[in-house]
This record gives structure tokens, sequence and C-alpha cells, in this order.
């Protein structure tokens, strides 16, 4: 079964040279364009005084940890996927169901829920929906089922580890937890999600597409094309996610855990290493968007987040935290949605600091653009030719988002 880390791999390999291909004009995609405006636009902010010398220093004192892990932790998880270590895992999981669609269903959402949790949601957004997608033609299933349990857990399961999602390093920060205490309160919030999600999943999607008689032919095992590299690489996830228990700092473990399997590839595989494993485009836009939220935060965005999220406390309180969460990221984006809330509200008030969070990281699933990894995700599903029932989606994602929301803040006011 050829599978894209195959082909990956199969491209720094030896073989025939190939006849020339026509000259490319290149051109940026729109997401480039994006990110270089905001880095440029929230230069302006800093360097005109828009934003005060203090709070840009402030700002990108703060930041600069996060890049360090977005940008380590990114590259950590394309080489992964270029070992194929999430194709091995795939085939397992597609031979472990045997030939059942309801047992496939759990584990197709099961690694999804991991990778989420252990690798973030633009893991699971950018590198396990091709695999997944691949999968399903393997299979010869429906791809839509399969694409959609990327996409919703990418989100909905990103809330227990700080590392899971950028905004719960944010928040984390904010509310002086480290990542096992930070865990334990978000471990039941976390499981109301994906219990909802799993559940709207099988109904929405997988029931009404399952095949005939509920079966599909079990794939042959996937065998990594480079066993040592493949080894490498698990072994490079397993000591970051072993170094996050251990309350290792999240840069450190991620930049440690990308040296060892830098190394393997160093020696395996030299030309894979190119300059485009270094996500710039999302460092360019988490640092543009910080500097540009700041700003307008300052010129009014906070008054108005300030007024939609109010005064109020207890269960009232965190359910308007919660669904301004989800309003503001369908809105703009969930990134400047919690920026712009966290700074109205007071660091003491822990509970709709969380409740927030959760809004801006199960909410944001009714608009395309609510998150950077719904946007990367429609970017592959369309570079594959998969297309999903954009209204059937859009309904069903919303239902997802308002329901999911609900949920996982009345868990969180459970354990407050």
């Amino acid at each position: 079964m050829r599978t894209w880390s195959d082909v990956k791999l199969a491209a720094v390999a030896d073989a025939p040279p190939a006849p020339p291909e026509p000259t490319r004009r290149w051109r940026p995609h729109p997401l480039d364009l994006v990110a270089v405006v905001l880095a440029v636009v929230g230069a302006a902010c800093a360097l005109s005084g828009l934003l005060p010398r203090a709070e840009t220093t402030a700002t990108v004192h703060r930041i600069l940890p996060l890049l360090l892990f977005l940008g380590t932790v990114i590259v950590l998880a394309e080489l992964t996927a270029v070992a194929g270590v999430f194709d091995v895992l795939a085939s397992r999981l597609a031979i472990a169901a045997r030939g059942r669609w309801a047992a496939l269903f759990l584990l197709c959402g099961g690694l999804a829920t991991v990778t989420t949790l252990v690798l973030n949601l633009d893991t699971t957004a950018v590198l396990l929906t091709p695999v997944l997608l691949a999968l399903a033609r393997n299979l010869r299933v429906p791809a839509a089922p399969l694409a959609v349990t990327t996409v919703w857990l990418a989100n909905t399961a990103s809330l227990l580890l700080p590392v899971s999602n950028l905004t719960n390093l944010l928040a984390a920060d904010r509310v002086g937890l480290s990542p096992l205490a930070y865990a334990e309160r978000m471990a039941l919030p976390q499981l109301a999600a994906v219990a909802v999600t799993m559940a709207l999943l099988w109904y929405a999607w997988w029931r009404r597409e399952r095949p005939v008689g509920g079966r599909f032919v079990a794939p042959a095992r996937h065998v990594p094309a480079d066993p040592v590299l493949h080894r490498t690489a698990l072994a490079g996830c397993l000591l970051f996610v072993a170094g996050i228990v251990a309350g290792v700092e999240i840069g450190l473990a991620s930049t440690v855990a990308l040296a060892l399997v830098l190394l393997g590839f160093v020696v395996r595989s030299p030309a894979t290493l190119r300059p485009g494993l270094v996500p710039v485009r999302l460092l360019l836009f988490v640092t543009g968007l910080f500097l540009v939220v700041q700003t307008l935060g300052r010129h009014g965005l906070d008054d108005l987040v300030g007024n939609l999220l109010g005064t109020d406390g207890g269960t009232l309180g965190a359910l308007r935290a919660g669904g301004t969460g989800a309003l503001l990221s369908n809105a703009v984006n969930n990134l400047p949605a919690y920026l712009a809330g966290e700074s109205v509200l007071p660091a003491g008030d822990h509970t709709r600091l969380l409740a927030l969070l959760i809004g801006t990281n199960i909410g944001p699933l009714a608009a395309p653009w609510a998150s950077l990894a719904t946007l990367l995700w429609f970017e592959r599903c369309r570079a594959v030719g998969v297309r999903v029932p954009v209204t059937r989606f859009v309904v069903t994602s919303t239902v997802l988002a308002v329901t999911g929301t609900l949920a996982a803040v009345g868990a969180l006011l459970l354990v407050s």
C-alpha cells in the first residue's frame, strides 16, 4: 500500500532522471499573504507608537517561547509524518477494526484525539488529514466522515494539555498552572467535549455513510520505507510526551525531541531536510496577530469585548464567557478572540478565563476562517480533491460548536 510518507521518502531516493517539467511561476498562497500583511501591520503598530514600546517589549517577550515551541513541534510533526509514523498507525487501526465500520470510527476518532492532545491541533489538521483520506481511498469507503473527524477533533480535543493549542499555552500562563495542574482542571471539560463530538460524528456523518452491512475490506499492514527513521521519529515523539509529563518546559521538550529526529534524518535522509519545513507563515501570522490585537485593544476593542463578557460571575458568567469566545472566533478567528477576551478578564478569574478558552477552542467550527487548523484542513482536502458537503458541514459544525461549548463549560463548572 503506497502512502503519503512513501511518496515523500521516494522523492529523496536515487531514481532515474525524470524529463524536465515546464517552468511554473511561483504564486503565494492566500494564507502567505495574510501572514505577511499581519506581520507588516504589527510591525507598523510597534514602530509608529500606536502600541507603546513597553507593551511591545512585553508582548515580544511573551511570544518568543511560544514561537520556539510552535516552530519546533511543527517540524517534529512533519518529519514524523515523513518517517511513516502516522501511516503505520492508520493502517494498524484499520486492521484492528477487522472490517467493522463502527470499530474503525472509534479507532480513527481515538487517533485524531491523541494526535491533537500530544502534537497539537495543527498537526491533526495538516498531517493526519491526508493520511486518513488516503486510508479512505485504500479502503474504498466515503472520505467525508474521515475528513470531518480530523477537523472536528482537531478543535474539540485541544483542551487537555497546554501543548494541544496555542491558546492553551496562553491560558495556562495567565492562570499560573503547571501542565499537570492545567490538565487536571481541564480533564472533565475535555472528556465532555470529545463525547459530544464523537456522538455527533457518528449520527451526522459515519452512520449515514457506512458501507453495505457496515463492513469494509481491511488493508495490508503498512511497512515504513525506512524502519530506522520510523523508530527514531517514534522515539522523538515519546521523548516529547515524557518531557511534558515530567514538567519540562514545553519549548525545551520539543527542541530536544526534534534534535533527536533531526539527527536521524541527517544520517538516513539528509535531502529531506530543507528550509521549507520551518513554518514561517505560521510564525509570522502569530507574531503579527499578537501585535495587532494588542494595538486594537488599546483603541476600543477591549471595551467592546468587555461589554460582551459582562461582569457576571458564577454559572451565567462562565456561559457568557464561553459564548463570547465562540461568537468572536467565528466572526474573526479564535486566536484574536482569545487574546481580546483575556485582556479584559482579571487574571484571578480562572473560571471565566478557562470558559473563554473553551469557547475559542470548541466554538470555531461554524466558519472556515474561525481557526487556522480549519483553514489548513480545507486546504488539504481541496489539494487531494475531496469535497465535503458544505451545507451539511456548516450546519452540523454549528450544532457541535454550541453543544460542545455548553457541555465543556458545564463540566468546568462542576470542577471549579
